[in-house]
């Protein structure tokens, strides 16, 4: 059997093999552009495994090589890292090192979706991108309103406020920037409108999305994403590798017997970081527990903090909602009672 270890660039790749058969070891260079790649691995004569690093833009190429037939093991980069001793770094050494990790079964695989839970995240991911892009532009008209002297903050988008706003004496490039962002911001309602109905047909489809949607606070977009970026969550065997896989817990620098901790890490996907915040807004209106958490970190913690906490609270939940299958108010009940376990001894 051919294993592969494989150091990936957008428009090329450094390798390096051995044959566990023969003994026969090698490295090569190959290009994307020109196909050379993809004609290395059509030739290889039986399936192939190939580890290589989690990186951007590389779909294609993952698809590819699975369906030609090869075993492909994606890793976490950051453990690969650091798991290399030395301090030279080129791209010869690091395919070397992702070969060396696989021969001795020591590679750090991480957890990929499916073709299907791609392109559902291309559904959220877009979305996100035009509602930035929609609140930029909705600044920079709140901007030539402020200079106007018109301060109506969020009343500015109600019927008399855009009327308001159309009936403001500007100069004339001042007018075709407003009247051109008016006309973006139209554009991107009604294609953020047609996603948010893809995002809620899809989210009323997962069984484990309607599960997480019980939870007040909690709506289509953020269910969907929470289902989609975790996955497997019996890949998790507690609730704070959830929140530290999400980055919602404190940085920790903690020695010599004395503790330090600091603002949240962020290290994770952003994304559902972004949507849990959002969320704990409306689960601290809707959810007494949440309420009264909330309430009590305000009094002694900013209220920034204070939400963010109780997201990291709500991530939890959510994970357990998934992991014992119970849908909300049940879960309250199982959290508050000690003599009730959420999942079995498995």
């Amino acid at each position: 059997m051919m294993i592969i270890g494989c150091d990936y660039h957008p428009s090329w790749q450094q390798i390096a093999w051995v044959d566990t058969e023969t003994g026969e070891t090698g490295e090569r260079k190959l290009m994307h552009g020109d196909g050379e790649a993809e004609r290395f691995y059509r030739q290889l004569a039986e399936p192939a495994l190939l580890g290589m690093e989690a990186t951007g833009n590389s779909h294609w190429f993952v698809d590819l090589v699975a369906g030609i037939g090869h075993q492909v093991l994606i890793g976490d980069a950051a453990t690969i890292r650091a798991r290399q001793v030395r301090k030279q770094k080129t791209d010869r050494r690091d395919a070397a090192h992702i070969l060396d990790l696989l021969l001795k079964n020591d590679f750090p695989k991480i957890w990929t979706p499916s073709v299907e839970q791609r392109d559902q995240r291309q559904l959220l991911i877009h979305r996100w991108g035009l509602v930035r892009l929609r609140v930029r532009a909705k600044n920079e008209l709140q901007h030539l309103a402020l200079n106007q002297g018109v301060q109506k903050k969020s009343r500015l988008w109600s019927k008399a406020g855009q009327k308001l706003l159309r009936e403001l004496p500007l100069q004339h490039w001042a007018g075709q920037r407003r009247e051109n962002l008016l006309r973006l911001m139209a554009i991107f309602d009604e294609q953020i409108a047609v996603l948010d109905q893809a995002a809620e047909k899809a989210a009323q489809e997962s069984e484990m999305a309607r599960l997480l949607m019980t939870q007040p606070g909690v709506g289509p977009i953020t269910s969907l994403a929470f289902v989609l970026t975790l996955g497997d969550v019996t890949r998790f065997p507690r609730g704070k590798q959830v929140a530290s896989y999400l980055g919602l817990i404190p940085r920790e620098c903690t020695t010599g017997g004395r503790q330090r901790l600091g603002s949240i890490s962020k290290q994770g996907n952003g994304f559902l970081r972004m949507l849990l915040v959002e969320a704990s807004h409306s689960a601290v209106r809707y959810d007494p527990e949440f309420r009264k958490y909330y309430s009590h970190l305000c009094h002694k913690k900013p209220k920034h903090v204070a939400r963010v906490a109780v997201a990291r609270k709500l991530a939890i939940r959510l994970y357990w909602m998934l992991r014992s299958n119970t849908a909300y108010p049940e879960i309250v009940r199982m959290e508050s009672s000690s003599g009730v376990t959420l999942v079995g001894a498995s």
